[in-house]
């Protein structure tokens, strides 16, 4: 588990916002680690977070962006997994804002990000 800030970015829903962010990123040599689009936000995790931040506010339709501190957990990827970390959490009273994830390439392993409502209570919980 790891605690990451990951980048909310306000964006218009309609076609090639996506990729007009994604681009411009990439052309900033900001390399995308970890993202996920619900409606029209994206939760972007970058490693370099100041270039990241830097670039944003340079332009007007990204400068309107937030930082929010977020868990990185692996599961194996085997039926269960994703059931017990969020039970875990839910019984011991820690709300799920949102939840996405990705699998290795080998499909072994999955990461999931998790926006909690309380991430000190949360990391306590997850460490045993």
């Amino acid at each position: 588990m790891e605690r990451v800030t990951e980048i909310f970015v306000l964006l218009d829903n309609k076609p090639s916002t996506l990729g007009n962010l994604c681009t411009y990123l990439s052309e900033e040599e900001v390399n995308i680690e970890s993202i996920g689009v619900f409606h029209d936000t994206a939760k972007i995790y970058v490693k370099n977070l100041n270039k990241a931040v830097k670039a944003l506010s340079k332009r007007e339709e990204y400068a309107n962006h937030e930082l929010r501190d977020v868990l990185v957990v692996d599961l194996e990827n085997t039926p269960g997994a994703l059931a017990e970390l969020t039970s875990k959490l839910g019984d011991e009273g820690i709300n799920i804002e949102y939840c996405y994830g990705t699998l290795s390439r080998k499909g072994d392993k999955v990461s999931v990000v998790l926006d909690v409502s309380n991430i000190d209570r949360a990391e306590q919980i997850l460490k045993g």
